[in-house]
């Protein structure tokens, strides 16, 4: 497509790939990085109490969980309509550039914490994502059309620089944010998305005409197939491999009716509805779909079920208009689209209930030699990949310092903050110090709701909660016992000794973890709470012992497990794949269902029996995360690859943007579902609420590998 390749991108080459190919690493790690920094906080920030050390909006997690569905529902749409304006007009390289400034201007509104910002930021990073996702796979795929048979490494090489990007995207931002503050995690989030735009672009020379914009005749040729065009030119290869197998046949047209054309847009519109109005719905109590309510039966439920309904009519009756061994591949094809909505449906847990649960349930706070082990493993899997992916900058700016100057120097500049940033967290981690404070507590009676009396625990004893007695209450109003507390508080770079007077401030909601504070900070939280007319929340507490190695751990280190995982793991699922034991497409399927369950297994057993305010062992959730990765390695890359092979060229546009969807429900029904972690976890327990995402993921597992004869008889020899 758009013109001939430049001969300097083929003659500058690091590790046996055009340069352009590492300058598309970059650009999309810097996206990635962004994205997946903003998103591992977003839940967080959300529910985080309004007064404490780093306070959030203290929203419940279910509203927190219907805007971060609707979210991520969004990020698997607006590339389809992102795709077609790449492909028709502006061309590849604009709407990387175009996307990523939107998206920059979104990570700058987020940084500003007011509820206004942080729609307009989410709005904008949506239609940026639309923009930037489906164009950067579309250059490489247009780089490498005259060389086939390195593709393949391409795309390795170019993913490795996405979960490079995710893995210190929340890192570095999930740092930042919970140690010094949620603006500083949003904000550099835009810094680096600003500068990888910027890199991209100085880099232009390197490229060419590739990306460029279409000319007429190219816009009006490209990916029209039948009068329905191509969604995105992220599925160029898989167009090219529909083409070629449907010139092997000749199989009648079958162009889309307008009845066809109507419902598609019916159901889009259904669609979108639904993901707008229910975080308008749950936040702002205003419901679109209200005229649709049948008594206590939503609205917004009636419309879903009526557009899935004229969905499926849609699909159905345009499977039905082509011959058999067609209709039974794209029918194998949409089987395997509905269990994908299983999958991602517990597998992004990780961005709603699993954020929430590492924060309030996992034990996070490490002290003696299991402090310094975590330092050094931490320390491990920060230095080592950063040093991998610099030496991987050196080669590049070594091949193309004279060719792009300007971008290399930005990349230079991004190392160097990146270092920075890094080596600033691991500075901090290792020299901070744990002190052992006492303060005091005001008991008060815990009661039950049914009997009115003074509820009691499994051993007949009275219960109390135990609250903090704070500088804005008034002790002579106290009628409860006062109780004095010990625990422990960390801190890096200050002196303090036993015998100490210091202010100290809760973390979390239960009132289970405490933060120092210093002068500035409690000046700020003084202000704040004045502001809003609230207690301050601040302690009075005197510092009982001095201990050394002590660490906790930010909930956002959890989610970088799963980057690092799918490094270490997917060149040995590969290698399964290669082998002559190399299951069906049915049994891959089941087995990624299945082997995620198992992680939200061990969640269930391990938080098994635990009460309020106990924490369960970290443990279970690397365990958790290592499961989820594996069953994500052997799931996650079998869909796509079957839209080549079993639907034809004329309906890849549609069922490749099916397949998205499939994915964006999943997404959103995640978060709804993750969302209801706490009222799940007060009616019934912490492990009720993982069993749900265990047996789910585990039945669509078996009835998927169960299906396994049937979807071989309808793939009619696709392998």
């Amino acid at each position: 497509m758009q013109g001939n390749t430049s001969s300097k991108f083929f003659e500058s080459k690091v590790l046996g790939h055009p340069a352009g190919l590492f300058v598309l690493f970059f650009t999309e790690m810097w996206e990635r990085f962004s994205f997946y920094g903003m998103r591992v906080l977003l839940v967080n920030f959300l529910t985080m109490a309004l007064i404490g050390y780093n306070p959030g909006w203290e929203w419940t997690a279910a509203n927190a969980g219907a805007l971060f569905g609707t979210y991520a529902m969004l990020l698997y749409i607006t590339p389809i309509v992102g795709g077609i304006i790449a492909d028709k007009f502006i061309g590849y390289r604009w709407a990387v550039v175009l996307g990523a400034i939107i998206m920059t201007l979104g990570h700058a509104s987020m940084a500003l914490e007011t509820e206004a910002s942080l729609y307009i930021g989410l709005g904008l990073l949506v239609i940026g994502t639309g923009f930037f996702k489906p164009t950067m796979t579309s250059i490489i795929s247009e780089m490498y059309k005259d060389l086939p048979q390195k593709k393949d490494g391409a795309y390795t090489i170019f993913y490795m620089g996405v979960n490079a990007g995710a893995f210190f995207g929340m890192m570095l931002c999930g740092y930042l944010a919970e140690k010094v503050g949620w603006s500083w995690g949003f904000g550099l989030a835009g810094i680096f998305m600003l500068l990888g735009t910027l890199q991209f672009w100085l880099a232009k020379p390197l490229f060419g005409n590739i990306g460029g914009v279409p000319s007429k005749k190219e816009a009006q040729e490209d990916h029209q197939v039948e009068g329905v065009q191509e969604p995105s030119g992220v599925t160029n290869d898989l167009l090219d491999a529909g083409v070629k197998e449907e010139s092997k046949s000749k199989e009648k047209r079958n162009p889309f009716t307008m009845i066809d054309k109507v419902l598609i847009w019916v159901c889009s519109i259904i669609v979108l509805g639904y993901a707008i109005n229910d975080p308008l719905r749950s936040i702002a109590d205003f419901d679109l779909f209200k005229f649709l309510q049948i008594k206590d039966f939503l609205g917004q439920y009636v419309g879903v079920l009526v557009g899935l309904g004229l969905f499926i009519y849609l699909v159905v009756t345009r499977i039905a208009r082509y011959d058999k061994v067609t209709r039974d591949r794209m029918i194998a094809f949409v089987i395997f689209a509905f269990f994908t909505v299983f999958f991602w449906m517990s597998f992004e847990q990780g961005a709603s209930s699993l954020v929430i649960f590492a924060r309030d349930s996992v034990q996070r706070e490490l002290i003696g030699s299991s402090a310094v082990i975590y330092n050094v493993i931490n320390g491990l899997l920060t230095v080592i990949p950063l040093m991998i992916i610099t030496w991987v900058l050196f080669l590049l700016a070594k091949r193309t310092g004279k060719i792009i100057p300007g971008s290399n120097i930005v990349l230079i500049v991004c190392f160097l903050g990146i270092w920075s940033i890094a080596g600033w967290m691991l500075y901090r981690d290792f020299n901070t110090t744990a002190y052992e404070v006492s303060f005091d507590r005001e008991l008060v009676a815990v009661m039950d709701e049914e009997t009115g009396e003074q509820a009691k625990d499994e051993e007949g004893n009275l219960m109390f909660d135990e609250i903090p007695i704070t500088e804005g209450m008034d002790r002579s109003a106290i009628s409860n016992s006062i109780v004095r507390d010990t625990v422990i508080v960390g801190e890096a770079f200050v002196s303090i000794k036993a015998g100490d007077n210091i202010n100290i401030i809760t973390k979390n909601s239960d009132n289970s973890a405490f933060a120092y504070l210093n002068d500035k900070q409690l000046n700020d939280k003084r202000e704040y709470a004045e502001r809003i007319e609230r207690d301050n929340g601040v302690i009075k507490a005197e510092v009982v012992a001095v201990k050394k190695n002590w660490v906790e751990i930010t909930v956002s280190w959890f989610s970088i497990l799963n980057s690092f995982f799918i490094i270490a793991f997917a060149s040995l699922i590969s290698k399964w794949w290669d082998s002559k034991y190399n299951p069906s497409a049915a049994v891959k399927y089941g087995l990624g269902l299945i082997i995620m369950a198992i992680g939200f297994g061990l969640l269930a057993f391990g938080s098994y029996g635990v009460v309020d305010g106990v924490k369960v062992s970290m443990i279970w959730l690397i365990l958790a995360y290592l499961f989820h990765t594996i069953g994500e390695l052997c799931l996650s890359p079998v869909g796509l690859s079957y839209v080549s092979k079993l639907v034809p060229a004329r309906m890849i546009a549609f069922m490749f943007g099916m397949w998205y969807l499939a994915i964006a429900i999943g997404n959103k029904l995640a978060a709804v579902l993750g969302g209801q972690i706490e009222n799940i976890t007060k009616e019934y327990s912490m492990s009720t609420f993982f069993l749900i995402f265990t047996i789910v993921p585990v039945v669509a597992g078996v009835l998927v590998i169960l299906a396994g004869p049937l979807l071989k008889k309808l793939m009619h020899g696709v392998k």
